[in-house]
Order: structure tokens, then C-alpha cells, then sequence
């Protein structure tokens, strides 16, 4: 059963499966498998064990510490986590007779000898290998559900949920869905499930369960530690973090669907210039290129890209550009991607995984040759040409549909490893900019997986709609998205789908969500509002439609001076910014955090869901509502004899109170803490 040879890892083994538990960073990382099928997935970061590691064995159990968190497994493998004190993080869900123990169904794989202290008829099994006809595992890891526990993380799903429990999320990339398994739990830990399978998790009030579709292993890291700060600091530690985010990112990013033509960029930026208004970076959309695949602009409309770069660095502007990984089959390097098998591949149907202006199919980014045939064509076309700074769009990837089970990439099949191909379309072209010599890399990325930060991306929410309640959605996104690892976080400014310039309501959703903006990781303008322009032509970059005007002055007089008011309070903020990006890079902090991140002790700070930090110093209060004119704010408890002021105001109040606070419309209520 029980290894007690081996004093650098727990072992337990019984009927040809063995678990593992290994001391890892400031956790313990869990492998239970039928072989040595480990892999490093979000786990990259080489992180000594702590000083206090210890392994145990005696008659009837094993012990294993590392740092705060401590693992307990009897003699039939259950296992129970406990936290420096002394008390139950996590206890693994069990539900046997004895006498039903050797009757188990012979296609699953349970442990002979449950659990002593379990007397159940259900027969479930708190870790469950199902084998998968012709193939491997179905796997199930259930725990018992904690009292009062409150979760928060996973990314970002379309819900109005800020904390999870309660909650069955899909362990799968879509447009705006983002799955970065890593949870916090107001219990005092943190837990990722290190397995990049299709699957789903399940926050249930009586049982969690972590459900992989097709696996060869369970695995997962957890994590103990009173400080919500010290569990990030420790998962990041382990998965990496951010890079530094360069000075330019700080300001406005201003974007459209689409602009056409280089003299269309131009003209933009001139405007912003010409109006004393810093333009940090403008962006290029997609189906600037020939053909989806060719990694390079149209000419016909694009003639001088380098002369275009040049007048916008005159005048303070990065270019970033919008790529695909759609290869069109009338893509000029479709017959040698695909001949070389840098392409995804279907099970079944006729190989295409996109229809979308053309027969397209997705690059392989799990594949070290595609991404290095990519980087080449993109160093070549766009980084020797001046443009250094990519969206990597259509990055979950979008497949149409989404049949997980019809793709099959390098490293294997989709439903077993599909969850990592956002990770490593933003390392490629990481890792080709630091050949260059970058070290300060950001790049827009529509997707990540657990430890994407450490590759430089800048996540946003997709193809969301405009509206009030998308903007209440992405609003919860953008907080479990910095918990679960991933600080850097942007959403389209006024939504992406709809939103006519002429329609009031609209209005004052983009001056609203503009306001908030200002207070997130990234200020940027995005969207695809309405009418649409005809094509410009049948052929090439202009084949495609483009929205209506989306720059800030393209909301009448009232709403421009708005906001350029607050991309001044921007640039006001630019040294405070960059502090907090700092602690990002250095710590793993969120730039942007929901109130229990600094205020852990305040019990009323975890229930607040409409309120963030924007660093350790702001407090911000966005309007959610079309019309409202004031909102309710609560203001945590602060130590000492410290207030917190109204920085529109300069009124002082008391932490620990909630307070009706005015909100006109070119209002948003924000506070910081008296020195």
C-alpha cells in the first residue's frame, strides 16, 4: 500500500494504480494514475519544497507537510487536507459499504478497501477512472462540500456570479468563455486542477466534483494560507506571472471593427493628436490580409505599412495588428501547413474547423514547427516592418461547432489537451518577440488556460453584446479572471455586437463602461456598432463589411468630454498604474480585485460583488444601471483612525458602513484611504 521507502514523495498504490503526492512550491501537487503519466500542464515553475516538509508513515496512515498545507491518506487512499491549524480544507468524498467493496463494477477503478469510517450503499468513489472504449479515462475527483464556503476564480464565464458556489462550469474555451481552473476558497486555500481536458467542475452545496472527458490522469495542486494575497503569490509562484507591462499599455488603446485602409488609421490618429488626446495604441481588425492564413496586409489597401508606423510613432502611437489562426485552403501557405501537419486535423467531416469568409482550418499551436512556421511569417510580414504588438484573435479556437471530440492536435487528442491551445498560440509569439530581444511583451489574446500570464497576454471577453446586463456579466469576469491568476484583463468598452452612436441608451452604456474602463488593467475601445458600411470590394481586405464610427468623440459632444476626461484621469494615474502592474509582475497580484483580496478580515467584503480595488489604494464603484444617478457603496473596515475619502468630493466617511453616494452621469464613485 503504502511506499514508506520513499521520503520525497507520499506514494500509495493498490491494483496497478499508484497516487502520488508531492511536495510542490508552497502546496502539495496530487498525480493518481495507472502508470507515470505525468505532466507539468500549468505546473512549469520550478519552486523548492518548504523548509518544514516532513513524510510520515505509521500502521494505519500517512502524513505529508509542505509549508501550510498538510495531506492525510489512510490505508484505503482517502484522503484529507488540513491547514496549519489543524483544520479541514478539503476531505475527498467516499461512499462505500465494506461488504460492497470487492463487488464494484469491474469497468471502474476503485480502490479495493474504501473507507473505515464510511457505511453508504451509493458506491461512489472519490477518485473514479472510467475507462473510455478504445481510448482512456473518464475521470471524476470529488470532495465534500464545505459549509459557508464561497469560491471565486476559474476565469470567465457569461453569468452574473461572482462567487461560484452553487455553480457547474464547463472546462472548456468558447468566444467569451475562458476556463482557468484555478479556484480561492474563503476557506483558506487554493486549488487548481492541473488537467487540460474537456470537462466540467461542479460547486454543488453537497459535493464538488472536478470531471476530466478523456484523460490519462488526476491532478491537481492545492495550496493552505489565512491571506487570499499569500495563495496568489503562491500560485503564481508555481504557474508563473505576468511580464512588466510596458509604459505604452497603460494609456488609451483605441480599436473599431474595422478599419479598412492605412489612411483610415491615419486620419484616427491624426484627430486624437491634433485634440491634445495621448493615443497609447491603435488597432489594425482582422481581414487586413489577402486571405485568412497569408499573415501579412493587403496591399491594395495597406501600401506602406512602414510609412504608416513611422508617422504613428512621430506621434506617441503603437500599431497592433489582429491575427487569425484560420488557414483559408486558398491561403498561399495552406499546401505546405498542411502537408507538413501544422494543421488541426477532424476526425471526421471534411477537415475544416471554420467557415467564416472562406473554407478555413485552425493552425496547430501544440505543434513547436507550426508555431515557429507562424512566427516566421509574422517576424517577416509585420515585426521587420515596425509592428511589434499582436491581438491574437479566434484563440479558444472558435470551432464551428464545437465538437471537441472531432480535432486532434500534435500532443494528442482535443478532448485531452484542447484546453491548452490558447497558452500556446500566445507562447509562440511570446517567445518569438523575446528572440528578439523583448522583454516588456503584451499581447491581446480571446482566450487563456492556468499560467497563460507568464506568456504575456492581455485577455479579453470576446464578442459580447451591448447592453447593461453584458456589462454587469464581464464586470464579474474581469474579477474571477484576476483571481484566477491573470491580471492583465481588458473588455470591449460599450460591448462588441450592436450599439448604434445615435441611440441614447447606448450612449450612456458606453460612458458608463467607459468610466470603469479607466479603472481596469487596460483602457481600450472596441466594438462593432451600428450601421454597417457595404464592402469596399469582392476581393481580398475588401470584402468585408466595417461598423460604424467607435472613437470617443463619436458619441456626440456631451459623452466626448466625458470621456476625454477621464483618459486624462488616465494619464493623471499612469506612476500609480504602473506601481500596481509592478506587483503584478512581481507578486501575481490583480491590478483589478474584488474587496475580500485587501479586506480578508471584513466578513461583509466577501459578499460584495459590485465593488473593486483598482490596486490597495482605490476603491471603485461602477454604475451598472441606465439612468441611475447614485448608488449604494460600502466601504470596508479600515485600522487605526483612517477615513475613507470621496475623491470626487473630498467627503470623508467611516469603514464598516454601507452609503447612498451621487453618481451623475459623468460620475463614477471611487475612494482611497486617508494617509
Amino acid at each position: 500500500m503504502f511506499n514508506e521507502n520513499n521520503h520525497d514523495v507520499l506514494e500509495w498504490s493498490l491494483n496497478g494504480k499508484t497516487l502520488r503526492i508531492i511536495p510542490w512550491g508552497h502546496g502539495l501537487r496530487v498525480c493518481d494514475s495507472f502508470g507515470n503519466v505525468e505532466h507539468n500542464w500549468a505546473l512549469t515553475e520550478i519552486v523548492d519544497k518548504q523548509d518544514n516538509f516532513l513524510i510520515e508513515y505509521d500502521n494505519s496512515k500517512a502524513k505529508i507537510t509542505n509549508g501550510k498545507t498538510t495531506a492525510i491518506v489512510d490505508n484505503d487512499g482517502k484522503i484529507i487536507f488540513y491547514n496549519q491549524t489543524g483544520k479541514i480544507l478539503l476531505e475527498e468524498f467516499w461512499r462505500f459499504r465494506k461488504k460492497d467493496i470487492k463487488r464494484v463494477n469491474s469497468s471502474t477503478f476503485v480502490d479495493e478497501n474504501m473507507l473505515n469510517n464510511f457505511v453508504s450503499a451509493l458506491k461512489i468513489a472519490g477518485r473514479e477512472f472510467h475507462p473510455i472504449l478504445g481510448g482512456d479515462y473518464q475521470i471524476h475527483t470529488r470532495f465534500e462540500a464545505n459549509d459557508d464556503e464561497k469560491i471565486f476564480g476559474m476565469g470567465q464565464y457569461q453569468q452574473k456570479q461572482l462567487n461560484l458556489k452553487g455553480c457547474q462550469l464547463e472546462l472548456a474555451h468558447r468566444n467569451s468563455q475562458a476556463s482557468v481552473p484555478f479556484m480561492l476558497s474563503n476557506q483558506g486555500y487554493g486549488f487548481l486542477w492541473n488537467n487540460p481536458s474537456i470537462g466540467r467542475v461542479t460547486f454543488a452545496q453537497n459535493i464538488t466534483d472536478w470531471y476530466a472527458c478523456d484523460t490519462k490522469v488526476i491532478d491537481y495542486w492545492i495550496c493552505a494560507d489565512d491571506n487570499p494575497k499569500n495563495i496568489l503569490k503562491d500560485y503564481t509562484e508555481v504557474t508563473g506571472r505576468t511580464p512588466e507591462m510596458p509604459e505604452y499599455g497603460l494609456g488609451l488603446w483605441q480599436s473599431k471593427l474595422r478599419y479598412r485602409t492605412q489612411d483610415e488609421v491615419l486620419k484616427v490618429a491624426r484627430k486624437y493628436y491634433d485634440n491634445g488626446i495621448p493615443l497609447s495604441v491603435i488597432v489594425i481588425d482582422y481581414f487586413h490580409w489577402p486571405n485568412q492564413g497569408d499573415f501579412k496586409f493587403d496591399k491594395t489597401y495597406w501600401p506602406d505599412p512602414e510609412k504608416m508606423v513611422d508617422e504613428l510613432q512621430k506621434m506617441g502611437t503603437k500599431v497592433m495588428v489582429s491575427i487569425w489562426p484560420n488557414i483559408d485552403k486558398q491561403s498561399e501557405n495552406y499546401q505546405e501547413m498542411s502537408d507538413k501537419g501544422y494543421l488541426v486535423k477532424s476526425d471526421r467531416g471534411n477537415g475544416l474547423t471554420m467557415l467564416f469568409q472562406g473554407n478555413t482550418t485552425f493552425y496547430d499551436t501544440s505543434n513547436p514547427q507550426a508555431r515557429e512556421f507562424v512566427w516566421n511569417k509574422i517576424k517577416s510580414n509585420y515585426y521587420d516592418k515596425g509592428i511589434q504588438l499582436f491581438w491574437l484573435d479566434e484563440a479558444e479556437p472558435e470551432y464551428s461547432p464545437y465538437d471537441y471530440d472531432n480535432y486532434r492536435l500534435k500532443q494528442g487528442r482535443n478532448t485531452q489537451i484542447g484546453n491548452l491551445y490558447p497558452k500556446l498560440y500566445a507562447k509562440g509569439f511570446y517567445e518569438g518577440l523575446k528572440r528578439e530581444g523583448k522583454t516588456k511583451i503584451v499581447n491581446l489574446v480571446r482566450s487563456a488556460w492556468a499560467g497563460s500570464q507568464k506568456y504575456g497576454v492581455l485577455v479579453w471577453t470576446g464578442d459580447i453584446d451591448s447592453s447593461f446586463r453584458s456589462f454587469k456579466y464581464q464586470y464579474q469576469c474581469g474579477l474571477n479572471m484576476g483571481i484566477a491568476g491573470i491580471p492583465w484583463w481588458t473588455s470591449d468598452i460599450g460591448g462588441f455586437h450592436g450599439g448604434n452612436p445615435e441611440d441614447n441608451e447606448f450612449r450612456e452604456l458606453i460612458v458608463r463602461w467607459f468610466e470603469f474602463a479607466t479603472y481596469c488593467p487596460v483602457l481600450r475601445m472596441h466594438g462593432d456598432r451600428e450601421p454597417h458600411t457595404i464592402p469596399m470590394s469582392k476581393f481580398g481586405g475588401g470584402k468585408v463589411e466595417t461598423g460604424a464610427d467607435n472613437e470617443i468623440w463619436s458619441y456626440g459632444q456631451r459623452d466626448f468630454e466625458i470621456m476625454k476626461k477621464y483618459t486624462k484621469e488616465r494619464t493623471m494615474m499612469k506612476d500609480y498604474i504602473a506601481d500596481i502592474m509592478h506587483e503584478a509582475h512581481s507578486k501575481g497580484y490583480p491590478i483589478m480585485r474584488p474587496l475580500f483580496f485587501d479586506f480578508p478580515n471584513d466578513q461583509r467584503a466577501w459578499n460584495v460583488e459590485n465593488q473593486h480595488m483598482f490596486g490597495d489604494d482605490l476603491l471603485v464603484a461602477p454604475i451598472f444601471e441606465y439612468g441611475a444617478r447614485e448608488r449604494e457603496v460600502y466601504l470596508p473596515e479600515i485600522e487605526g483612525h483612517k477615513k475613507w475619502i470621496n475623491i470626487n468630493t473630498g467627503d470623508m466617511y467611516d469603514g464598516g458602513c454601507s452609503y447612498r453616494i451621487d453618481a451623475p452621469l459623468d460620475v463614477i464613485p471611487v475612494f482611497k484611504i486617508s494617509q
